[in-house]
């Protein structure tokens, strides 16, 4: 009678079936004793004990599981590996008789059908769950359990208990934090949704906590390194804290796909109580600029103590040469790699941002043939930044697993959040853009054509140039550094071909060039004209200059060079007093050309960011007897001695700025 009972039980039956649990913090645990609704003899029976757990193994466990650098006491293993516990029975454990069972839940509304409450049986009862469990070993009262988490089986914190069935319930122990444990993804083993083949890739991509961001521009690219700090203490907790935030649905947490897609949206706070605060404006007045932080742990931790409020701020870029920055995906690869997802960070170089979904940039010119700022939907970011993560695409044909990208810094909303992504990486190279998730946005960030368009007096516009090569110049990577493979393929792009000017009607082309210069020096631009056909061409060239943010945004209008002839080439001068007075913050100089060539009534266009490089900082150490009386580097004041008989050394920081200082704090370097 017991026996038929047993799987629903009362317990069960008082939680309901159609909760949806979305916390992993919140806690419903089962009674220590519960009785069966069975007659009991009236004489004295023994029931049955069970004393705590002896021994989690914790520190050879960790080890074993590949999760030893987490600093964390309680015990952390993987999906589909076997970790083993020491239970202790009130006496000798008889297989064959005692009925023994261990339980692990997870979450407020446990349920055996959702994966949130397993049950594995080390007695007499076989019960055949996804988890698995063998008796190791049996030394007096103690047993030495094996447990195996199914290789798709839920990511979180769960907690423990041991339980002893007789006929007329059930007997468990007390709840015990010390017998929690953690359960990770596991890409070590092939039956994990996450697996890599190579132990060098799982070295670099899942246990590696400093990489490698870079930035700048495509012909001068500067990189600097960050702590993601995946295993520092406090950091995983706060992972599966970013998770219950964005209510995701324990059910779907043993899915990788499902895991990064909700993580995409919860790093961000744009429409949720995610973890950070973008901003690009330059004012930071109401929390810390992005520009101050140093590493990802601080900023898990504030955001963990502060519960749950979004840390502000942070951009999807990482900072310059000179100064740090905190990026919005650091974060994502810190949740990806700390829950064990393979994940590193990518860099597009002239990154387009089609806020129109119709895979092209537009860029509009006004009659004139100036830059048209009003009528700008579509930008080119300088460069933007994202994450690759790898895994099995479940929901994809099996050649479009692998790496995937995910970008958790999107200026537009997916399925209703702000997110973008998995998509997979094989697909975007194929143009198959049919498969979730956002593959027409990802696609035209590297392969966008840009069309330029020339507006009449009376507002009707036209296309005038396409340029197909200008979009998704290099991608860069920390273990590698090559072009991208080039995906031009107008059929994918639902524009059509004939809808674009060719080049061989204009019969000539020409580009703009420019040097990265240090901010303050004076600049020259150099337009060369290529031309194509054996007739002399002219051409009447009408140049704008911004100032624009590196998303691409124009801040200001510098100046139009208004149309000068030019068969050859022009070289034009631009001071800094010109551009100076409008720098913002992270600004880059932005140049359009429009050209018209005079013999056959053709026209082109091609555009040229300069960036600004940050003034070079020099630092000299002195001791004391150097500084004595010194007047300070930065400020009238004086250097104040050392008391007699000190030994310690006193330091000063001398600064030589190749522009005002003044001119820093004001647009917000210092």
């Amino acid at each position: 009678m017991s026996l038929l009972l047993y799987p629903t039980q009362p317990w069960e039956l008082q939680r309901g079936c159609i909760s949806i649990d979305s916390s992993n913090s919140e806690e419903s645990n089962p009674p220590e004793y519960e009785a069966f609704d069975v007659l009991k003899p009236r004489g004295p029976s023994d029931e049955g004990k069970v004393l705590p757990i002896v021994d989690m193994h914790v520190t050879e466990i960790k080890k074993d599981h590949n999760t030893d650098k987490y600093k964390c006491s309680t015990l952390i293993v993987r999906r589909n590996k076997e970790f083993t516990t020491i239970i202790k029975l009130d006496r000798a454990f008889n297989a064959e008789q005692d009925d023994v069972q261990m339980e692990f839940l997870i979450g407020d509304s446990p349920d055996d059908n959702k994966g949130t409450y397993i049950t594995v049986s080390i007695g007499k009862r076989k019960h055949n769950g996804h988890w698995k469990g063998r008796v190791v070993e049996i030394q007096g009262n103690g047993v030495t359990v094996g447990i195996t988490p199914d290789a798709s089986c839920i990511i979180g914190r769960f907690r423990t208990f041991v339980t002893v069935v007789t006929d007329f319930g059930k007997q468990r122990t007390q709840r015990n934090p010390d017998t929690d444990f953690y359960v990770l993804f596991n890409p070590w083993d092939p039956a994990d949704q996450v697996y890599m083949d190579k132990e060098e890739d799982r070295q670099e991509y899942v246990l590696n906590d400093v990489g490698t961001i870079y930035n700048g521009e495509f012909n001068n690219i500067t990189s600097r390194s960050w702590n993601f700090g995946q295993f520092e203490e406090g950091v995983l907790d706060t992972c599966l804290m970013v998770m219950d935030a964005g209510k995701v649905p324990l059910l779907f947490r043993g899915n990788a796909t499902e895991v990064v897609r909700q993580g995409s949206a919860m790093v961000n706070a744009q429409n949720d109580d995610g973890l950070m605060v973008g901003n690009w404006s330059g004012d930071y007045s109401g929390g810390t600029a992005p520009t101050a932080w140093t590493g990802s742990p601080k900023i898990l931790l504030k955001y963990a103590k502060d519960s749950g409020l979004p840390v502000c701020f942070a951009q999807c870029w990482y900072g310059d040469d000179t100064f740090y920055g905190v990026s919005i995906l650091n974060f994502l690869h810190d949740i990806m790699c700390c829950l064990g997802i393979p994940a590193w960070v990518i860099t597009n170089f002239f990154s387009a941002h089609d806020n129109t979904g119709n895979l092209k940039t537009d860029i509009v010119l006004d009659d004139d043939g100036k830059v048209d700022p009003s009528r700008m939907r579509d930008l080119v970011w300088n460069y933007h930044c994202w994450n690759e993560v790898y895994m099995k695409r479940l929901d994809l044909p099996e050649k479009y697993s692998g790496w995937q990208v995910v970008d958790s810094t999107p200026q537009e909303t997916s399925d209703g959040l702000y997110r973008c992504g998995p998509m997979s990486v094989n697909a975007i190279k194929e143009g198959e853009l049919s498969y979730p998730f956002d593959a027409k946005f990802v696609f035209a960030e590297m392969n966008s054509d840009v069309i330029y368009h020339k507006s009449d007096k009376s507002g009707k516009i036209k296309i005038i140039y396409v340029d197909s090569a200008y979009m998704g110049k290099l991608l860069v990577t920390k273990k590698n550094l090559k072009e991208r493979e080039a995906m031009q393929m107008a059929e994918h792009r639902g524009v059509s071909t004939k809808d674009y000017l060719p080049l061989t009607e204009a019969g000539v082309d020409f580009e703009l060039q420019a040097d990265t210069i240090k901010m303050g020096d004076n600049l020259k631009l150099t337009l060369n004209i290529k031309n194509q056909t054996s007739q002399t061409c002219t051409l009447s060239a009408i140049i704008t200059g911004c100032v624009v943010y590196y998303t691409g945004v124009t801040s200001t209008t510098l100046q139009l060079w208004k149309p000068q002839r030019v068969t050859e080439s022009l070289t034009i001068d631009v001071k800094a007093l010109e551009y100076m007075p409008y720098l913002v913050e992270q600004s880059n100089l932005l140049f359009v050309v429009y050209g018209h060539v005079e013999e056959n009534d053709a026209s082109l266009s091609t555009m040229r960011v300069v960036t600004l490089s940050l003034p070079e900082l020099a630092i000299k150490v002195h001791t004391q007897s150097a500084l004595e009386g010194a007047d300070c580097a930065l400020c009238s004041c004086r250097e104040r001695s050392v008391p007699a008989g000190n030994t310690s050394m006193s330091v000063s920081v001398f600064a030589f700025f190749t522009v005002p200082v003044s001119l820093l704090l004001r647009v917000g370097y210092i």
